[in-house]
C-alpha cells in the first residue's frame, strides 16, 4: 500500500468538499480523529460491525447499470452495509489522519505498518484499545512520530482481522461521492 498516494486522495478529497477553507491547528483536527475514535467505541457497544459479504454481494450484481445508477446503488449499499459501524468509524479516523498528514506535507513513506513497534491490542478489549491509542493523540506523539497513529491502528486492525485499507478505500469512494461539506456540516 502506497500510504503518500492515500494521503493524497485523502487531502484532495478533502479540498474539494471544502474542509481546509480555513486555517485550522492540528489540535482541531487530532480532537476529530478523537471523535471518530469515540464513534467506533459507541459501534462497537451497539454491536454495528459491517456485513462485507452483503455489500460484495450486492455490489457483485451482475445487472448492466447505468454510471449514475451505479453511484446510486453504491451509496444506498455503502449506507445499508458499512456506514457506522466499527470499521467505517476506524477507516474515518485514518482518513482523517492521512488528510492531515497531506494538509501538512508528512512523508509516510517511512511507515512500517507490517514490521514496527505497536502495542499488543490482543491483551486489550475494544474499549482498552481506543484509549490506548487516543492517549497517543493526547501525549502528542502525533507532533514528533505522525506516522505513530496509523500505525496504531493498523496494527489494532491487523490483531482484529481488519482488512482496514479496503474499508479506507470504500470510505473514499464514498466521501468523493458526497456534496460539498457533505451536505449540511460546518466543520
Amino acid at each position: 500500500m502506497n500510504l503518500n498516494k492515500l494521503r493524497d486522495k485523502a487531502y484532495q478529497c478533502a479540498i474539494a468538499h471544502g474542509w481546509h477553507e480555513e486555517n485550522l491547528s492540528d489540535e482541531h483536527f487530532l480532537c476529530l480523529v478523537i471523535s471518530e475514535l469515540m464513534e467506533a467505541v459507541e459501534a462497537d457497544r451497539k454491536g454495528k460491525h459491517a456485513k462485507v459479504a452483503m455489500f460484495k454481494e450486492w455490489q457483485g450484481n451482475s445487472v448492466p447499470l447505468t454510471e449514475e445508477t451505479r453511484i446510486r446503488r453504491f451509496m444506498e449499499d455503502f449506507e445499508a452495509f458499512i456506514k457506522g459501524t466499527v470499521e467505517e468509524e476506524l477507516a474515518d479516523t485514518c482518513i482523517r489522519l492521512l488528510d492531515l498528514a497531506g494538509l501538512r506535507g508528512y512523508d509516510l513513506d517511512r511507515l512500517d505498518y507490517e514490521g514496527s513497534d505497536t502495542e499488543d491490542y490482543s491483551e486489550m478489549n475494544f474499549t482498552e484499545s481506543m484509549y490506548r491509542i487516543c492517549v497517543y493523540v493526547t501525549d502528542g506523539f502525533y507532533n514528533e512520530y505522525y506516522d505513530t497513529l496509523l500505525n496504531e491502528i493498523f496494527a489494532f486492525c491487523k490483531d482484529r482481522s481488519i482488512d482496514i485499507f479496503w474499508f479506507i478505500n470504500q470510505k473514499m469512494k464514498y466521501n468523493e461521492l458526497r456534496p460539498y461539506k457533505h451536505g449540511d456540516k460546518s466543520y
